[in-house]
């Protein structure tokens, strides 16, 4: 009797088993977080107010061929979604913002090549199949889930019209819900406990219509140019120029106690040493277009003197045929260059940028060993740039970008400065390059990595204060800029803001004090924060006689 009353109970609990899974694979793909900071117990929750209008939703329409047509699409509709999701969580994790479908994608192959050199080619290839393998099983757990609900067996009419009528009810809550999500309405209620996961797809699709609608008034704005045709731009420089960006180097330098407490000192010792060196300094803060990385937007705000914030207005500004601050310096007839230690491939935007000269890192002639993905020293790039650019032959003053790399994650090992004259042909950081554990052992542990950020930022820092003052008995003009803060849980502050320094003679920099920077290398807590894209036409405007804007719309 035991044996029979098995059998007859076997059939109800074996269904019921599989409608339990199948909707708990559902629940879960559904209640899938988009940001770190919702990475806790409590996400499940949280009750996703589309599971019963995809419950009844297959229920109503059965397992025939319409069935297999829903199901197709719910599938592929929370697959769009959850791998939106995903993405919006690394981007998030990475820089502090969501994932923008239009002007991200071409992200991926930049975060494959970062991921590269922190972890290795084979590791990497194995992470990026990995995740092609866990999208694919999702797709896979999520149509058989669909399809257990579809062949429930609903046999009566009025059993189907039901379902297809709260099926109804429910999807119109969801797109109540999704109206409100994106400001469209407000709803006379808030569920308690729920949440409309697909409201990631809407935002973001909602997101990609602005950029491209943005991509378009961008075009236009970048062909309007203020000072093109212009006379007398830059003439008060009577020597070479060089900006400066510091990879990584923002706000959290001066604020944040953890980096407070050497930074400021090391830029404290400096302004003393420059000082008694006859050089003069006035220091701020600009905001940043980007945070965690990216910092060729950074590079093109600055430039361009339009607010280049992603990849889409990236590519907008190189095509607009706007005239960098590097076109109108080489119009005012400096010799214009880059030097560009982090770019290891082809770099054919360069070619609209106004740059002469382009020294990238095969041009440098670093023999050394590369400090995981960053291919050579900051010291080793400045000595190279002298060597190279500085010598003194040319017959035009020099304007030069440079941008150091040493404080480019994964800030794994950090070299020390030595003596300018023993750089020769960096074989000398060998030791260094090999010195300490390696990345895949740092980044375990999140203060060990914070410890590595703040002592490469320094690194970089002693190196800008050094080759200042190894200059300063003829000094080029100096703008060091920050070219975004390092990503939220490393700096441990969000903002955008980056410092801003001027070092160089007297009469250059008091011209820079206009753009109300403070005197010295550490900026005042009050100084106020300048949007970096209006750098470009302040810089033109304080060391020009006569900047004409006649040409400003």
């Amino acid at each position: 009797m035991a044996v029979a009353g098995a059998r007859l109970t076997q059939p109800t609990v074996r269904p019921a088993l599989r409608l339990t899974l199948a909707t708990l694979v559902m629940y879960l793909v559904l209640v899938q977080p988009s940001h770190p900071g919702a990475m806790t117990w409590g996400a499940l929750a949280v009750f996703p107010l589309e599971l019963p209008a995809i419950v009844l939703s297959l229920l109503a329409v059965g397992a025939g061929r319409p069935g297999r047509l829903l199901r197709v699409g719910l599938v592929a509709a929370i697959m769009v979604v959850a791998v939106l999701k995903a993405a919006d969580f690394a981007m998030h994790s990475a820089l502090n913002r969501g994932f923008n479908p239009v002007a991200d994608l071409a992200l991926v192959s930049a975060g494959l090549n970062l991921l590269t050199g922190a972890i290795g080619v084979v590791p990497t290839i194995l992470a990026a199949l990995a995740a092609l393998l866990a999208v694919a099983l999702v797709a896979a757990a999520l149509w058989w889930a669909t399809g257990v609900w579809a062949r429930v067996p609903l046999r009566r009419p009025v059993l189907r019209g039901a379902a297809a009528g709260m099926a109804v009810l429910a999807a119109g809550v969801a797109t109540a819900e999704v109206g409100a999500a994106t400001g469209r309405w407000s709803l006379p209620f808030d569920p308690p406990g729920t949440a409309f996961t697909a409201r990631v797809g809407v935002q973001r699709w909602a997101l990609a219509r602005a950029t491209i609608t943005d991509l378009r008034a961008f075009e236009t704005a970048a062909r309007s140019d203020p000072y093109a045709g212009g006379d007398g731009l830059l003439d008060l420089i009577d020597r070479d120029v060089i900006v400066v960006f510091v990879e990584s180097y923002g706000r959290t330098s001066f604020d944040t106690s953890f980096f407070a407490d050497l930074h400021p000192a090391t830029l404290a010792a400096g302004e003393a040493d420059l000082a008694a060196r006859g050089l003069s300094m006035a220091s701020g803060f600009l905001r940043s277009p980007t945070r965690g990385g990216q910092s060729w937007l950074a590079h093109a705000t600055f430039a361009n003197g339009l607010w280049v914030d992603g990849q889409t207005r990236y590519g907008a500004a190189l095509a607009s045929g706007r005239q960098t601050l590097y076109h109108l310096a080489q119009d005012a007839g400096f010799h214009t260059a880059a030097v560009m230690p982090q770019i290891t491939l082809d770099w054919p935007e360069s070619l609209v940028m106004g740059f002469e000269t382009i020294l990238a890192a095969d041009d440098l002639g670093y023999e050394g060993l590369p400090f995981n993905w960053v291919t050579m020293p900051d010291q080793f790039t400045f000595a190279a740039m002298d060597r190279l650019l500085r010598t003194g032959a040319h017959d035009r003053d020099l304007f030069i970008q440079l941008a150091t790399g040493t404080s480019h994650a994964p800030w794994v090992p950090v070299p020390e400065m030595i003596d300018w004259d023993a750089v020769g042909d960096g074989t000398i950081f060998n030791d260094m390059a090999q010195a300490g554990d390696p990345p895949n052992v740092v980044w375990r542990d999140r203060d060990r990595v914070r410890a590595q950020y703040r002592l490469a930022v320094d690194y970089a820092l002693q190196n800008v204060l050094s080759y200042a003052a190894r200059h300063a008995d003829d000094p080029p003009l100096m703008i060091v800029i920050g070219d975004h803060q390092a990503t939220g849980w490393i700096a441990l502050d969000d903002r955008p803001d980056v410092p801003i320094h001027v070092i160089g003679p007297e009469d250059l920099v008091a011209r820079a004090e206009a753009w109300g920077l403070a005197r010295g290398l550490v900026p005042t807590p009050d100084t106020p924060v300048r949007p970096m894209d209006e750098m470009r036409d302040l810089f033109i405007e304080a060391f020009s006689t006569d900047a004409d804007r006649s040409g400003e719309s």
